[in-house]
């Protein structure tokens, strides 16, 4: 009786004071019998809800669980243990759900579809992930630069930029990266697979992401578009390359005389001027060159191919930057000055013939009298 009062006064809300009269005593004692019952059965479930809370709590986090089989689930996660094993590629997960959703990427059924654009998915949670891209929602915000994605594991991926984290470590070169899938992509390089191929052209590639950009070459489309002048591109590092025009940025420098480039590829370029390295021979002339471009463009004067006409004049040329200087006689552009006397010409090239005479060099000289010019008289 005690135990039981105690009961009463710690877990149970306190019983209401019974006022009992002389002539309705018997009736208010019966009552407060049944009251006293209900309240001992509430006291009673409410001990056995807490056993059941506190048998099935979790010992490492101490997080509690409603059923058994949740509590089994959540305990793998502090033990890695993983159960469950793909018959296809052995691949192990902790969930049996999870083992299910992947055996369906070997068996090809992908019953999830995209209203907007029709495509296809394995599981609901790939489909939900992809509807952000029609929607240009992205709920997952990084808490250092406040840059935001569309998915968890993105910003996952992001947030390990700012801790300098890189867990993954390739075994040949040990080189490391922040994410799995990097690194995945990197021991192609070793391996030599390209386990991705062009439906049209039947090009292979080693990364899914490079067969994306391809196939837009073969579609024409080009989803990345300047907010500025509004031209487009087939890929993005191309529309970041177009955008250093609009901000003037270089963030390429030359270690040699310190030139700045706003692409890396023109400075490895740029620094074949230096090395003197030259790839690249005309197997006409034998001349060599540090670019396959200008390789391309030399191939046209033997060729004798002018595919670049002036619209004014109809005259031809074998390369569009000649066409460019061209076309500023007909516009009466001049765009380079002399800084001595200010000059204009329509070509650099003129720019740099006319400085020399505002110099002592003459490096042209006469064979006959030896006497020296400053221009080229052959």
């Amino acid at each position: 009786m005690f135990i039981m009062s105690k009961i009463l006064e710690n877990e149970c809300v306190e019983a209401t004071p019974i006022t009992v009269h002389p002539e309705d005593k018997l009736f208010q004692y019966s009552q407060s019998l049944q009251q006293s019952s209900s309240q001992k059965s509430q006291c009673v479930s409410l001990m056995r809800i807490k056993k059941v809370r506190k048998a099935l709590q979790c010992p490492v986090c101490l997080k509690d669980f409603s059923q058994k089989s949740h509590l089994t689930r959540h305990v793998r996660i502090h033990t890695g243990e993983k159960p469950f094993q793909c018959s296809q590629c052995l691949k192990v997960f902790a969930q049996k759900p999870n083992l299910e959703k992947h055996m369906r990427s070997h068996s090809g059924e992908k019953s999830h579809q995209c209203s907007e654009c029709l495509q296809h998915f394995v599981q609901k949670s790939n489909l939900v992930r992809h509807m952000r891209i029609h929607t240009g929602e992205k709920p997952y915000q990084c808490s250092e630069c406040l840059k935001v994605f569309s998915d968890k594991h993105s910003l996952v991926k992001h947030m390990r930029t700012h801790a300098g984290e890189k867990p993954y470590q390739c075994s040949e070169c040990l080189k490391e990266y922040s994410a799995k899938s990097s690194l995945v992509n990197h021991m192609r390089t070793h391996t030599g697979e390209t386990p991705y191929q062009c439906s049209v052209c039947s090009k292979n590639f080693s990364q899914r992401a490079r067969l994306i950009d391809h196939m837009r070459i073969h579609t024409g489309e080009k989803p990345y578009h300047c907010s500025v002048c509004l031209k487009s591109f087939s890929q993005r590092p191309s529309l970041v390359s177009h955008m250093r025009i609009h901000t003037g940025e270089k963030p390429y420098q030359c270690s040699v005389c310190l030139k700045d480039f706003s692409t890396k590829s023109n400075l490895v370029q740029h620094m074949k001027n230096h090395t003197g390295e030259k790839l690249y021979q005309c197997s006409e002339c034998l001349k060599e060159f540090s670019e396959k471009s200008h390789l391309v463009l030399h191939m046209r004067i033997h060729a004798g191919e002018k595919s670049h006409q002036c619209s004014q004049c109809l005259k031809a040329f074998s390369q569009k930057p000649s066409l460019v200087q061209h076309m500023r006689i007909h516009a009466g552009e001049k765009p380079y000055q002399c800084s001595k006397c200010l000059k204009h010409f329509p070509r650099k090239s003129s720019l740099i013939r006319h400085m020399k005479n505002h110099s002592e060099e003459k490096p042209y000289d006469y064979s006959e009298c030896l006497k020296s010019f400053r221009i080229n008289l052959s």
